[in-house]
């Protein structure tokens, strides 16, 4: 019985299994969250604070499945789709080309979003209008990833830095504040406030976003190799989700606190809320903030793209295989193209997680069915729990994201 029992893992083994989860919470905690989350909380108050309480749950349990796929497997999400369909190749056809495509336009709308959040504080430093720094930024954007090799994880983890400053910021913010608890509590029962739908659908796809599922499988792969490992996984995952939770709380309390019923334009809008602590350090600081942030998210969004593509048709993942590089490039033009095209900032952001929003449940139901096969995953395949979980996800991610589909129609 002793053999059977869940290894036990040091404290510093638990430390070092944070890395593929942060990674994810880099990717999310970018211009998007603060920009929706902002928002919500000036725009409702504390009524949409649900959709933050649903997003961790459903991102502790779609990237925990992804996780444990990828290690159980050996094998990244998207090619665990296609040699699951391999003797159906009509439907295999149909499934990868509509992750294909759902993947590729949400990457599309968070490669601009990224961009123009990134753009928003530049532009709050400089005066330069948002329409000239947004391309001009994605072209800088595009070298980086292309040139500067080792460098670029030198960049990353001091940008990581600037996320994890900002974050503690708005929590020590939220606290200062003192918001209203009953109110809050009071937001954690779901409703959509009118007018709210798409607001509701930006807080949950800038934080579940689809292609995070994919860059998590094939991070969890090459981080762990056994079975016994699947406990710190977990660990690995659920302590940075829930960390990215409550950061994305404490903007949307915030704002709710403070700037409720004020407009939300630009980054010195957005600034208002960290005047309690910051005085009027708040405006440069949520400037840089957004830079940083802005930066570490758009590294990832077409790594993303690119993995899961690479997956569905069996490139390779790296410079060497070119239609690898040119997704990289096509991502970063069109999210240049769009974020150049004069669309309010604001609303770009706002549209871009609605995309994200709209796309999740294909990738929701995909990773569920793979994670829920026993020929796929043997005795680790999802639980009765993790499968009522994830359903419930799916179903609510699907009603919102047609809903918003009607509603735009």
């Amino acid at each position: 019985m002793a053999e059977k029992q869940e290894k036990q893992f040091t404290l510093k083994e638990k430390l070092g299994a944070l890395g593929p989860g942060f990674l994810i919470v880099g990717s999310f905690i970018g211009p998007g969250t603060v920009t929706s989350s902002t928002k919500a909380g000036a725009d409702y108050g504390f009524q949409l604070f649900w959709c933050i309480i649903f997003s961790v749950i459903a991102v502790i349990v779609m990237q925990g499945m992804a996780a444990r796929l990828g290690i159980v497997t050996q094998m990244g999400l998207a090619q665990n789709l296609v040699k699951d369909f391999e003797n159906r190749p009509v439907l295999r056809t149909l499934l990868c080309g509509l992750v294909a495509v759902a993947i590729t336009i949400g990457g599309f709308a968070y490669m601009s979003g990224d961009l123009t959040g990134t753009a928003i504080g530049i532009s709050a430093l400089t005066g330069i209008s948002t329409r000239i720094i947004a391309p001009v930024w994605g072209l800088c954007i595009l070298l980086l990833l292309s040139f500067a090799g080792d460098a670029l994880k030198y960049l990353e983890k001091l940008l990581g830095a600037c996320v994890i400053i900002m974050a503690v910021v708005f929590l020590v913010t939220m606290f200062v504040v003192k918001p209203d608890l009953g109110k809050l509590l009071a937001g954690c029962m779901p409703s959509i406030p009118k007018g709210g739908l798409m607001t509701c659908l930006s807080l949950i796809g800038t934080t579940v976003v689809p292609y995070n599922m994919f860059l998590h499988a094939a991070s969890a792969k090459r981080t762990w190799h056994s079975t016994d490992e699947l406990p710190l996984c977990r660990f690995g995952t659920n302590v940075p989700m829930i960390t990215g939770g409550i950061v994305t709380g404490a903007i949307m309390v915030t704002a709710a606190t403070v700037m409720l019923g004020m407009p939300v334009r630009n980054a010195m809008d957005m600034s208002i809320q960290l005047e309690p602590t910051l005085g009027t350090f708040a405006k440069p600081f949520m400037a840089i903030g957004l830079v940083a942030a802005g930066v570490s998210s758009a590294v990832c969004t077409p790594m993303g793209v690119s993995y899961v593509l690479a997956g569905l048709f069996g490139w390779e993942t790296n410079r060497s295989d070119k239609r690898y590089t040119i997704t990289n490039f096509l991502v970063l033009l069109t999210g240049i193209i769009i974020a150049g095209a004069g669309f309010n900032p604001i609303a770009l952001i706002m549209a871009a997680q609605m995309v994200n929003g709209v796309v999740l449940p294909v990738v929701v139901g995909v990773t569920i069915y793979l994670t829920a096969s026993r020929k796929i995953m043997g005795q680790f395949a999802n639980s009765t729990l993790e499968n009522v979980l994830g359903g419930a996800i799916f179903i609510i991610s699907l009603i919102l994201g047609v809903s918003s589909v009607i509603s735009l129609l």
